[in-house]
Order: structure tokens, then sequence, then C-alpha cells
């Protein structure tokens, strides 16, 4: 029975946005009400969907399924969810949203999702398009943070989104053999980031005389783990972060292999050398040998030895800064540590600053918000590191999000998990990367 009688409910309370602190009451308009008598065991399924009847009846269906699904079908949701990140801009060139419902498109979001959400699924003229997009963006070496809604001019306050930008294109080259766009569109501007980051740019971004990467100072927050509190970072990693060094070492090797490819022999030799000066440098000054892991971040002035998660991406990018017996250990440590079923957390729960669960105003949230909570996309690259260090894929590591995606935003996967467990999904419920990762996997 449809009643198609409408209704308007004014000052309608949202419990959840008031408990984080957000603007919490709306007026919500009704028009119309479905009921349904059901003897006991009876089912009704309700698709709304803009996709045509067949599709959105499909979709529908797997998510009925009371048992956890396959990998198969895991793939198949993941598949139908990554285009849903695909967004125009104004002007109606492509990009990626980071997720739903609180972010724009972000650069480090979007270079690190683009091999799931595209290269997976062999979209290679959508990767290029949005490559290219970014590529206008860039500035003094650095990729913009974030587009700021309302057109508000674009966020250059991160250090590593230019240098995902290095493994996105190394990618997308790879995937589809474009070998021409590596040449005639992305080498050029590859360099270009190059030369900024040897000679300075915003935020104190430079090489130090040991050709590590330095970035930010006390109040600034340029990496990924950027949260805020009170105007002072919550994880202050001004200095050297180790996924920094590992994100610097794979940018030079990239502009070598390009480099030597496209007959640039001097140029070529000029990245090798600067490479091998990093993975020395790197190797005598980040292994904690007390805790068989790597330091987070040095020169802090000191050397900051929390385990967290960032040294896994020493392992898993094209060309590792970390290889052997130390990677194995560096896994080990973050194995026992940080692992969950969803992904791994940002701090280990023995570290008294340790925070495991994300709940709370937005000063407990942001203070939590790398302090152990649990991040899926990071899950991805120790899948990565794993099958490099152990020649082997470690299976069941993606066995939770089988039912997970029926848990919060239906069909992805969420930004966030509590340290914690059962490990409450938090944050928003649909992020790019978190779906991107599992997509790049499966």
């Amino acid at each position: 029975e449809v009643n198609d009688h409408s209704d308007w409910y004014y000052s309608f309370v949202y419990p959840r946005e008031r408990e984080r602190g957000l603007d919490f009451k709306e007026d919500l308009y009704s028009p119309f009400a479905l009921k349904f008598d059901l003897r006991a065991g009876e089912t009704v399924r309700i698709v709304v969907s803009t996709l045509d009847g067949r599709r959105a009846e499909a979709m529908g269906g797997v998510f009925d399924r009371p048992k956890p699904a396959s990998d198969n079908t895991l793939r198949s949701v993941l598949t139908e969810a990554s285009s849903k990140f695909v967004i125009q801009r104004p002007d109606g060139a492509p990009t990626l949203i980071a997720g739903y419902h609180w972010f724009t498109d972000w650069g480090r979001d979007t270079m690190i999702s683009l091999p799931g959400l595209a290269l997976a699924a062999k979209r290679f003229d959508l990767a290029k398009r949005i490559l290219l997009e970014w590529l206008h963006s860039l500035d003094r070496g650095m990729l913009p943070n974030r587009f700021p809604d309302a057109g508000a001019a674009p966020e250059y306050n991160t250090v590593d989104a230019a240098l995902w930008l290095f493994e996105a294109v190394r990618l997308y080259v790879e995937s589809s053999g474009d070998r021409a766009a590596a040449r005639d569109s992305f080498y050029q501007p590859l360099v270009s980031v190059i030369d900024w980051y040897t000679r300075g740019t915003r935020f104190g971004i430079r090489c130090g005389a040991d050709g590590l990467v330095i970035a930010g100072g006390e109040g600034t927050q340029l990496t990924w783990m950027d949260a805020m509190v009170d105007g002072r970072p919550a994880t202050p990693r001004h200095g050297k972060p180790v996924e920094i060094q590992a994100l610097w070492y794979n940018a030079l090797r990239i502009a070598e292999a390009f480099a030597r490819e496209f007959g640039e022999t001097e140029a070529a030799a000029g990245y090798a050398a600067r490479s091998e000066q990093v993975r020395s440098a790197f190797a005598e000054r980040f292994w904690n040998q007390q805790a068989g892991c790597l330091f987070d971040v040095i020169d802090q002035p000191g050397n900051n030895a929390q385990i967290r998660p960032n040294q896994t991406i020493a392992m898993s990018l094209g060309y590792p800064i970390v290889e052997g017996e130390r990677a194995a250990r560096i896994l080990a440590v973050v194995e026992r540590d940080l692992l969950t079923p969803f992904g791994l957390r940002t701090l280990a729960p023995s570290d008294p600053e340790y925070r495991g669960r994300y709940e709370g105003g937005v000063r407990e949230r942001d203070g939590a918000y790398h302090q152990g909570t649990v991040w899926p996309w990071l899950l991805g690259h120790f899948m990565s590191a794993y099958q490099r260090v152990h020649g082997e894929l470690r299976s069941g590591l993606l066995r939770a999000f089988h039912s997970h995606i029926r848990e919060a935003g239906l069909g992805f996967i969420s930004e966030i998990f509590d340290g914690d467990a059962p490990h409450h999904p938090r944050g928003c419920i649909a992020q790019a990367w978190s779906v991107a990762e599992a997509l790049r996997h499966l």
C-alpha cells in the first residue's frame, strides 16, 4: 500500500552529528509512505537507485545474501563502488572525490586511489585524464592537498602528494603501456618536482646534506597524518618522516628509469647516484635496532621511535628502499602490533598515547585520528610488502570486508575503524582509497 500523503518534519535532530559537534538539525520532507502486511518469514526488498531496473535489481540481490560473500562478489561490489568516486569539476574535467560525505578531491588521496579505482579496471583513458588534470595544478613542485568547496584557492600544504604522483604515473605506464604519454606528458613535470624538492619549496620542504627530504616545522602537519587539535599537530611529524624518504627514493628511481629510456644518460646517472645516497643514509639513520623496525621520524630534532604503519611503505612501492632480512623484521613488528582484520593501526596499543576508540567531539576524535585508529588503505601496502618480502600473497586479509560491505555505506568500505576490537567502522561511510586498495589486490 502506498500512502502519498506528504509530511514535513521540522528541526529533525541527528544524534550522531550532535555528538560530533556538527550542525545537527534539519527539516525533512517525506513525499510518501510504503506499508506492507507480512507473515512470519516473509521478506520484502526495496531497491532505490539511479541505475536502470536490471542493474539495480542485480546489485540489490548481492546485499540480500545472509552469508559472507566470496572474493568474486567482493570484487564485483567494489568495482561497482569504484565508479562512484569519479566526479566532474565545474569545468567538466574528471577527478576523484576522496570520500562521502565530507571530502572534496584531495591530491594525496587521488594519487593513492588511482591504481585501484581506475587502473585495476583497465580504465586507462580515465586515469590519464585525471593525471593530466592534476598536472595542471602542479606549482613549485607541489600538488594541492585539496581543492576546497566553492571555488576557493587550492591548498598546497602536503609534502607527499607530489611524490605519490610518481608511483601513480609508474603504475599507469606499466599497466597501459603508454610510453608516449610518459615521454611527452609526464616526464618533465616529474623532473620539475625533483628540482623543486632539491632546492626547496613551501613549508621548508627541501633536501638535506644527506639527500633525505626535510619537511615542515613545529606547528605544521604536511604528511597524511595531518590532524590538528587546538591549532597544534596531534601527531607531530616535522623533520624527516619515514614514508617521505621511501617515496623520495622511489621518485628518484622512477626518474632514472624514464631518463634512461628517453636517452638522457647523464640525467639518469645523476638520479642513480642520488638514489644510492638516499638508500645509504636511510639504512644508516632509520634503523631502530632496539625495536627491530624503523623510526617513524628522524631529526625532529631527535628520533621518534613510536611504532607506526608508515614504515610499511618503505617496502611496498615499485622501488623499495628496504629489502631482505630487515624488511622481514619490520613486517613482523607491523603484523604483531598494528595488523587488524580491517587494516593497520596507526599506533601500537602498547604506546602510552594509543587511543583505541574514535569517538566523542571534534577535539577527541581528531586526537584519536592517527593515534591507534585503523585505516583500511594501509592494508594494501602491507599486502604488497608481504608479497615482496615473502614471495607469496598473505591469504585472508580481505575476509572481514565481505560482511563489512553491508555494515556502513552499503557496498563500500569505510574510512577508518576503531583500533580496539570489535573495530567499529567510523568516519566516512565510503572512502576512495579504502575501496581502491582492496580492489588493487583483488
